[in-house]
């Protein structure tokens, strides 16, 4: 058996497309196996770099995909969190079965797919009955697919809305909607709590937010506010909901902790994987304010890396390299 690593790059995996209900599959998949104890997924380290000048910070995960039999291992680094272009992400798959590497890759389309599925899933389980209108904020890469990957999942959303204030940003996110959903349209908005106030869901995905911060009481009863780590959000947002979610309680304390109760311990009512495992309910009553934080899990990136390798590698894309001849 060979040992060679399979080396995608940023460009390999560019036109290497999933549609975002298979995307969204892959990702309740890779919950469900780990709310069933298949998978194991310890709480990502972070570490802030010491010389605050540099805004600089770096993540890593270690996780276990039981459906896939996928060891993953996946590094982040930011500089500054204006813009993306200091920040570089990457992971490596195993191969549990045979006990062999099989990819390390460019974790930016992984990201930027898995994160709006699972804002999906929260938006499915926890979204009020009925919920015709989204709002996003932010035009990040996190930010971009979100509205198709929400529409994919509420197919019943009537009002789809965009905050941002980056014109490319704006651009590629309306393209990514039309490019899946080619008869819809986005309507750009400009006043932050007066479209929070009419919207069911709302998702925050700014960076340094150019925006007044979002409050939960500030939704309609029965909204949702989706926060995906951002530091848009008001730091009571959490405390303020008469229901809280969090993809995983752990790494809310890493990612988190601003959002954190009195004592320095978020308070959370449900976990998605139990919500999609059906052990816990996405909200307690029809006009409960619910608040979801979510933080990236890696046993979403595995089964996505891992759908985009093996369609990249059989497109003949990438490097095999030899690392341990």
């Amino acid at each position: 058996m060979s040992n060679a690593l399979h080396i995608l790059t940023r460009t390999d995996l560019a036109d290497i497309d999933i549609p975002p209900a298979e995307v969204i599959d892959l990702v309740e998949d890779g919950y469900l196996a780990f709310a069933q104890g298949d998978s194991r997924c310890p709480v990502k380290l972070m570490m802030p770099i010491p010389k605050t000048e540099r805004d600089a910070v770096s993540y890593s995960m270690l996780g276990y995909d039981g459906s896939l039999d996928q060891l993953g291992f996946k590094t982040s680094y930011r500089q500054g969190s204006e813009s993306a272009d200091k920040y570089y992400t990457t992971i490596s798959l195993y191969d549990d079965t045979t006990g062999l590497p099989f990819a390390f890759m460019d974790c930016q389309r992984v990201g930027a797919s898995r994160t709006p599925a699972t804002t999906a899933i929260i938006a499915k389980h926890a979204a009020r009955e009925g919920a015709t209108s989204a709002l996003m904020i932010g035009t990040g890469v996190q930010g971009r697919n979100t509205l198709p990957y929400l529409l994919t999942a509420l197919p019943n959303l009537e009002r789809l809305r965009l905050f941002g204030t980056h014109p490319v940003g704006i651009a590629e996110s309306i393209a990514a909607l039309q490019r899946w959903f080619p008869d819809r349209d986005i309507e750009l908005v400009d006043d932050v709590p007066a479209a929070v106030a009419e919207s069911d869901i709302v998702v925050v995905a700014s960076g340094r937010a150019a925006h007044p911060k979002v409050r939960t009481e500030w939704l309609p009863p029965g909204g949702l506010l989706i926060s995906v780590a951002s530091k848009g959000v008001e730091s009571g947002a959490l405390r303020a909901a008469d229901y809280a979610i969090a993809t995983s309680t752990g790494q809310l304390g890493v990612t988190g902790t601003r959002l954190a109760g009195p004592e320095g311990q978020p308070v959370i009512d449900a976990e998605l994987p139990d919500i999609v495992a059906g052990r816990a309910p996405g909200r307690s009553g029809a006009d409960d304010r619910v608040f979801a934080f979510a933080s990236g899990m890696i046993i979403t990136d595995i089964p996505v890396a891992h759908a985009l390798a093996t369609r990249a590698v059989a497109a003949g894309r990438g490097q095999r390299v030899e690392l341990w001849s």
